[in-house]
């Protein structure tokens, strides 16, 4: 057995040591990295023509509007802004918080003019449980706010018609490797201050990317709606997106459904469809509720961060919500648009 001399008693002690300062480093250079402050956002604006409608502004009533589909954004004619979206988040070991402001026209549309896109600060209290409380985008449907999220650039009536952001605390479990579920308690939808005194419910449950959205305010605003979002690939290049809801306050209310097929036919270009039926309902027997069809090409190209986004979209009513180019009623509604979002 060899001997230990001092010599080598010290050297284990300065290797020991060296070893000891390199994890320590190594730990402190992990923590550093897992609390870092972040920063993203996107940036997009769109030219669009009407095909069988004026492109004029129609000055009425309520002032100056477009011929537009009864759809939340891209509502303008000609060249137009999207918005500018800047998200900062830092996130800790586990803890964290997410400021996201807009600025342009379709944000000031989804945050009624307060520039707060999302709000909130999350805890991640176990390994598959997380508490978050603040201002966050809506867990209904299946678009979102930011162009970025979507595949068509034009949003759907669902969409337009549904929640698009809550206050409030929500806490998502991770029940196993398939099952989700997230129970909320928040304002009523789209306000950031409780002025009436109400609240709202709402949970989704999700199982494998597909999800059963649920919210309820005691008819103060929204009342009762039930939502299904989800998606399947088809074929390696194939993907069909599905949304449906029904949304009830008191006998009044709407319904639809929407379908997303998506092909891509290279690593740049994507082909989307998106085909939906909506309609609205007041709970008046013996009166006929207004619908419409609407069925939305989208072309998506990718150089970078660049996304290029030709759309043609065509919308047909039960009623004639429209004008024509002689600012005569009719049915349909014909437009096109290009899109460009940048993101970063």
């Amino acid at each position: 057995m060899k001997a230990i001399t001092k010599t080598n008693y010290v050297k284990n002690i300065f290797f020991a040591a060296v070893l000891f300062t390199g994890a320590s480093l190594v730990a402190q250079e992990e923590v550093e990295e897992k609390k870092a402050i972040s920063i993203s956002g996107s940036v997009d604006a769109y030219y669009k023509t009407n095909l069988s409608s004026t492109d004029r502004a129609i000055f009425g009533e309520d002032g100056q509007s477009f011929q537009s589909p009864g759809t939340s954004f891209a509502d303008e004619t000609g060249f137009a802004l999207g918005m500018a979206n800047l998200i900062a988040s830092y996130e800790g070991t586990k803890t964290g918080a997410v400021a996201d402001v807009t600025f342009g026209p379709r944000g000031e549309s989804a945050t009624g003019g307060f520039n707060i896109n999302q709000l909130y600060a999350y805890w991640n209290v176990s390994e598959g449980t997380t508490l978050t409380a603040g201002r966050f985008n809506t867990y209904l449907g299946y678009e979102v706010i930011s162009p970025v999220g979507n595949f068509n650039y034009s949003t759907s009536y669902l969409f337009s018609n549904g929640p698009f952001s809550h206050v409030g605390l929500k806490a998502d479990f991770a029940l196993s490797e398939d099952f989700s579920l997230m129970l909320a308690v928040m304002n009523v939808t789209d306000v950031n201050s409780n002025l009436t005194g109400e609240y709202s419910l709402g949970a989704q449950l999700g199982y494998s990317g597909q999800f059963l959205n649920f919210y309820y305010d005691n008819k103060a605003l929204l009342g009762f709606e039930v939502d299904y979002t989800g998606g399947f690939d088809l074929t390696e290049d194939l993907f069909l997106g599905i949304n449906a809801a029904y949304a009830d306050n008191d006998g009044a209310g709407f319904s639809g459904a929407a379908l997303y097929p998506q092909l891509a036919t290279s690593d740049s270009f994507t082909l989307g469809l998106r085909g939906e039926y909506f309609t609205t309902f007041d709970g008046v027997d013996g009166t006929d509720d207004p619908s419409v069809f609407a069925a939305t090409l989208t072309g998506s190209y990718t150089v970078e961060n660049l996304t290029i986004k030709p759309e043609l979209r065509l919308d047909n009513g039960s009623e004639e919500f429209y004008l024509d180019n002689d600012l005569e009623a009719t049915k349909s509604l014909s437009s096109f648009l290009i899109a460009a979002i940048y993101s970063f």
